[in-house]
């Protein structure tokens, strides 16, 4: 697997805990006031870690009202929203690193939409760096039936003035 390339370290950054999906999707709406067109949002962690729930949360406070599907198999669903588009991407299946920009992929980022990336560490050191990284996993290990409990950490990470308006806005309400 090769690498995104590195980025500048964080400017800002703070962790919330999620208790639940009602947790999670009050985070999308601190979040979703703060994105914007242009914007490049990273999602980092692994299966079941909650990345598209937080899509989801975001879609919904930011006024799409139909279904949220998660990308895995078609690589992008596109929402034409009100205030701006936004691309939800999402690298799992990607075996090379060229393949997000072979599929066309690399003219939504810096466009007229915001780009929130599932799986970026997949697509190579050619992915635009984020303005926010949004790292989720697990609050606490496995028991002893090998289930994990509902809650989950979010740490987010500016990079960029418009990565620090978002973590504000998560930090405000934490």
């Amino acid at each position: 697997m090769t690498a995104p390339a590195p980025i500048a370290a964080p400017s800002a950054s703070c962790t919330v805990a999620l208790a639940d999906e009602a947790a999670t999707a009050a985070l999308a709406a601190r979040l979703a006031p703060t994105l914007g067109p242009g914007m490049v949002v990273w999602l980092v962690g692994g299966l079941g870690a909650g990345k598209t729930t937080l899509v989801r949360g975001l879609l919904r406070a930011l006024g799409h009202t139909g279904a949220v599907r998660s990308p895995t198999f078609t690589l992008l669903e596109p929402y034409n929203l009100p205030r701006f588009p936004v691309y939800h991407f999402d690298f799992y299946r990607f075996s090379s690193p060229d393949e997000w920009r072979d599929a066309g992929f690399d003219e939504y980022f810096r466009g007229d939409g915001a780009c929130l990336v599932e799986w970026p560490e997949l697509a190579g050191p050619a992915l635009p760096a984020p303005d926010l990284r949004i790292a989720l996993d697990f609050a606490a290990q496995a028991g002893a039936d090998g289930e994990r409990g509902g809650e989950r950490i979010a740490r987010l990470e500016a990079h960029g003035d418009a990565g620090q308006r978002c973590v504000s806005a998560a930090a405000a309400a934490s």
